[in-house]
């Protein structure tokens, strides 16, 4: 798949994933993959889209005066509950490339207490070139999104994140990396490597667990960890807009049913999720599990 044609549709549907307004929906998926309640509560819930794989900040060990990145930040979710973590000495800046999540973060931003609004900002960039300076941050998270990057670029994330990270060591415990996403634990099938709306719906872009940590490794990181969670990704196939289960359809009742909706911008733009695959790309009875993983990454700076 040409790259250029990649980015321009992962920017058209997650345009269409920032105006969702399914709560419920991403409630259930944020529990899922291990969200606490207590975490949701001191969120805004209309930062939280569905778009997650993991919790990332589970094993980030965030401290108060630390400044944390968040690649591919969408609406604000997890950058939101970092900068609770970090403090008011601290900073937590959200990157996002896409101008409607970028707008629909700054608007939530608008919307929150006063020390939320002075640690936190967001930055307009792709996530292999951030204009931001060497050592700039503690600690770099990110949920779900490198996966959707094209392949001829994904070492030149790993690359930007080496460059921006301080080096480890310094009293703050900082250079290191908290990263969930989707990796293949096999080499996918034609049917789902090369359709476009499996790779914006954050399957066909998965890379192996060795290619990943290959790709770490060469930017210089160390002490690499590439753990599966085991979490059930077919959760995005089977949550209904009202957080309950459904039988296969991600998008919701107002769609029409699964078989109207058979493309990325029909799934996203009536509510349904930004990382949920679109209904009518594959088989209700096709496990995504059989083929993908949720997993956590962790790794240093040397």
């Amino acid at each position: 798949m040409d790259s250029s044609n990649i980015y321009d549709k992962v920017s058209e549907h997650y345009s269409s994933a920032s105006r969702s307004t399914s709560v419920k929906y991403g409630e259930a998926v944020a529990k899922s993959f291990g969200y606490s309640a207590d975490e949701l509560a001191n969120i805004p819930q209309d930062a939280n889209l569905g778009l997650s794989c993991g919790n990332p900040l589970a094993i980030a060990s965030l401290k108060e005066g630390e400044t944390v990145l968040d690649l591919g930040s969408g609406a604000g979710f997890d950058i939101f509950l970092a900068s609770t973590k970090v403090g008011p000495s601290g900073r937590a800046i959200g990157i996002d490339m896409n101008d409607d999540m970028l707008a629909r973060a700054n608007q939530i931003l608008t919307t929150q207490p006063p020390t939320t609004q002075n640690n936190t900002s967001f930055l307009k960039a792709n996530i292999t070139s951030i204009p931001l300076p060497a050592h700039t941050a503690d600690c770099i998270i990110s949920n779900c999104v490198i996966n959707l990057v094209p392949r001829a670029d994904k070492s030149a994330v790993f690359r930007e994140m080496y460059r921006l990270l301080k080096p480890s060591g310094g009293g703050s415990g900082g250079g290191r990396i908290a990263v969930s996403d989707i990796l293949a634990k096999k080499p996918l099938p034609e049917k789902l490597s090369a359709d476009l709306a499996m790779y914006v719906g954050c399957i066909a872009g998965a890379s192996e667990v060795g290619e990943y940590e290959r790709w770490l490794r060469e930017a210089g990181f160390r002490d690499v960890m590439i753990v599966d969670t085991k979490a059930d990704l077919n959760v995005y196939l089977e949550t209904g807009e009202d957080g309950e289960k459904k039988g296969g359809c991600c998008a919701p009742p107002s769609a029409g049913g699964c078989g109207e909706a058979e493309t990325v911008a029909a799934a996203a733009t009536t509510g349904g999720s930004g990382c949920c695959i679109p209904a009518g790309v594959v088989s209700e009875k096709t496990d995504l599990n059989e083929f993908v993983g949720s997993y956590k990454i962790f790794a240093t700076k040397n």
